[in-house]
């Protein structure tokens, strides 16, 4: 413990308090970089940059007051993510209510307690899935409710809440990074490269395939140091006081009862009502909420609960995530204090400029670079394919790589920096209801971010060698 508290000491300030640093900087920003703005028409029913239209415009320096209503716009924007992430608090702190998911997982520590080894299949079996999810039908969002069922399951296994995000939000992304039929990413991008649907799948599953089995290797081998030396997690102590395990009540917690199980079967449909609502329906945020409001009132029937009970437990479980959807907005502050400083063109312009210097694998190399990037101001997988898509595209025609490549830097870029930017409405989210703080989180994936960004370098190199077609 002590050498624990000797490694804390330093205190880094709150997550809320970098992220509006980072607006301030941007605020400043806005008085260097020049203004700049391209044309923009719709394609594919979506408003798209006109390849060749940038100019520059009048400097739109951003004062004080821009600075201090930004984040009052940012919760305005988002409020749609805001209101689920404090839905779904409320609505899992229900379910804790009912003794569900405690009962489920002491269930699921004990069977691992009595039978030593099994993590080593839960771990790569529960990544697998989310990966598969990311690649597939773009879950990025729907993950959020996920972390507040895996990080009491890590934990009351032996690991720590690291691992018990890691293993859904962490695998979620890298699948959405190497996906291979996302709609979101592939489907917009290829739409808008003019390349036909789902062309290139061949080696995307490739690279799915390899960033699935490298994020299983880091989570697993990270997990069982935690193991051997809970006190080797840098949230060890965060961990105690927040998220709390007790291994001998899950070896001697006694049965489920009926409405206990009659929850879990619920949060079972639920999952499954989610997932076929995203792909069938394509469901947002909104359709999620009011399902798993809808999800926290059944149980709370089920489980025959008081009705102030079920209030004041609604209201507890939001109240915790007040902080983490205050910090959602004050991200979102960013972009619009880029935005109306007209700088965000300006920048895309400029690194655009720069990809045409040097051979063609430099070329893709530094459109993955300049799509990292871009990521930070927006964040949106489907906003900035919109956004530069349309600029990388027919300028993958002058460095002679193949659209094919430009749509892959795109995706790549898009799908690595999600997992650490403050700016990504879900990572703040996740980490909001898995109590990790921002600066604790990069400090212990920015290794796994340096890998990642190297092995989306080397996997460019293939297909500028081959020709990655069609064009």
């Amino acid at each position: 413990m002590e050498r624990h508290l000797k490694k804390r000491k330093y205190k880094a300030p709150n997550t809320l308090i970098i992220v509006f640093s980072v607006a301030v900087l941007t605020t400043i920003l806005t008085w260097i970089i020049p203004g700049g703005e391209y044309e923009y028409a719709e394609k594919n029913g979506r408003e798209v940059a006109v390849p060749g239209s940038f100019h520059y415009v009048d400097r739109v320096p951003q004062g004080v007051g821009a600075l201090l209503t930004a984040p009052l716009k940012g919760i305005n924007e988002v409020s749609y993510i805001i209101g689920f992430v404090l839905v779904i608090g409320g609505v899992f702190s229900i379910i804790a209510k009912t003794g569900a998911m405690t009962g489920a997982i002491h269930a699921i520590a004990r069977a691992h307690t009595q039978k030593p080894g099994r993590d080593k299949i839960l771990i790569p079996a529960v990544m697998i899935i989310f990966s598969l999810a990311g690649a597939t039908f773009g879950m990025s969002e729907e993950v959020i409710p996920f972390v507040l069922l895996f990080i009491p399951l890590a934990r009351n296994i032996g690991y720590d809440s690291i691992t018990g995000v890691a293993m859904c939000y962490v695998a979620a992304h890298v699948g959405f990074a190497g996906a291979f039929i996302n709609p979101f990413t592939i489907g917009i991008a290829q739409g808008l490269a003019e390349l036909p649907a789902l062309s290139g799948i061949e080696y995307r599953i490739f690279i799915w395939f390899l960033l699935t089995t490298v994020a299983i290797v880091i989570v697993m081998r990270y997990a069982s140091r935690v193991k051997k030396d809970p006190e080797s997690s840098p949230v060890y102590e965060l961990d105690l006081e927040r998220w709390p395990r007790d291994s001998n009540a899950s070896i001697n917690a006694e049965k489920m009862t009926g409405r206990q199980i009659a929850v879990l079967v619920l949060l079972g449909v639920t999952i499954a009502g989610l997932i076929y609502g995203v792909m069938k329906y394509e469901w947002y945020v909104t359709e999620m909420g009011g399902l798993f409001l809808g999800l926290g009132i059944a149980s709370a029937v089920v489980a025959k609960l008081k009705i102030n009970d079920i209030a004041i437990s609604f209201i507890e479980g939001a109240k915790d995530l007040v902080g983490p959807a205050l910090i959602i907005g004050f991200a979102r502050g960013i972009l619009i204090i880029a935005q109306e400083g007209e700088i965000i063109d300006t920048i895309l312009f400029w690194l655009s400029q720069a990809i045409s210097i040097g051979h063609p694998v430099l070329s893709a190399q530094l459109m993955f670079i300049t799509q990292s990037f871009i990521n930070f101001f927006i964040p949106s997988a489907s906003g900035q394919a919109a956004l530069t898509m349309p600029i990388m595209a027919p300028l993958s025609d002058l460095v002679h790589i193949t659209r094919q490549t430009a749509v892959l830097a795109y995706q790549l870029g898009d799908g690595f920096t999600n997992m650490i930017v403050p700016t990504a409405p879900v990572l703040m989210g996740v980490l909001g209801l898995s109590k990790i703080p921002w600066d604790v989180w990069a400090r212990w994936i920015l290794p796994y971010q340096i890998l990642f960004f190297i092995l989306g370098l080397l996997l460019l190199i293939p297909p500028v060698l081959f020709n990655w077609g069609p064009f």
